[in-house]
């Protein structure tokens, strides 16, 4: 595998396990207004991204590549309105999809195709996960100043469940 790659994917590892922590921190912040709910969301939300690192971290181990596992950063965000970590969460998943685009540029660049195979399950796992993050937006902007909505969207937010991702490496 290409070191620049190789090096891609260790920094993909960390912001992964990062997002992680920033959406465990959204969940924490909901708790506290009491939208567990909302809470849930995120904490499955922060379940998946430490499955797309762990993903990642078995590829590279797969491919005889060395893992190197960096500090991750703390979450520096603060909230004031209920929507700002769903808008907060929808730049922070436009900005995971802009990385993945870039390690899939360098793999494409030296005719990784394995890695961009690989890859081609994490591109198609951000066009949902920004869309999903845009769908609960648009939920929030309709119906999120009237509390019996809002009271509706935290039971449904608080129904989902966490799977487990299905890619074969």
């Amino acid at each position: 595998m290409d070191k620049k790659v190789s090096n891609l994917l260790n920094e993909q590892i960390n912001k992964e396990l990062y997002s992680a922590y920033l959406y465990l921190d959204m969940a924490n912040y909901y708790a506290s207004k009491g939208l567990d709910g909302f809470s849930n969301w995120f904490e499955i939300q922060a379940k998946e991204e430490q499955d797309h690192a762990m993903l990642i971290y078995r590829y590279l181990h797969n491919n005889n590549q060395q893992v190197t596992l960096e500090a991750i950063a703390k979450p520096d965000k603060t909230y004031k309105k209920i929507d700002e970590p769903l808008q907060a969460a929808m730049e922070h998943e436009q900005y995971v999809t802009s990385l993945i685009n870039n390690i899939y540029a360098a793999a494409q660049s030296v005719n990784d195709y394995r890695t961009t195979q690989f890859l081609d399950w994490f591109i198609e796992e951000q066009g949902e996960e920004e869309k999903n993050t845009n769908d609960l937006i648009t939920k929030m902007e309709l119906f999120g100043e009237d509390a019996k909505a809002l009271y509706m969207l935290n039971s449904e937010l608080g129904a989902r469940t966490y799977s487990a991702p299905s890619l074969t490496l």
